[in-house]
């Protein structure tokens, strides 16, 4: 565990074993946020739209939802023209 000073403009120094372990580099985007009475730091990914690609590929597929939705309303549609 670390301990480190503020600077009078609020700045702090990541220690370097954290910012090893966390890849973290010059100009690397971190989210800070409260958590009850803690600030945590959450290193950003620095391609977001490649990180969470496929996320989701375990769970249903919402693509096969909508487009049986849509089949089914179009036939509701048809059967209402037709009689």
């Amino acid at each position: 565990m670390s301990v480190v000073i503020t600077s009078s403009r609020g700045q702090i120094v990541i220690p370097r074993e954290i910012r090893k372990k966390l890849h973290i580099v010059p100009g690397k985007r971190i989210l800070v946020k409260l958590k009850e009475n803690q600030a945590v730091l959450v290193p950003l990914p620095d391609d977001p739209v490649e990180e969470f690609c496929g996320v989701f590929k375990d769970g249903p597929s919402l693509t096969k939802a909508l487009l049986a939705e849509r089949k089914k309303e179009r036939e509701r549609e048809e059967k209402k023209a037709a009689g």
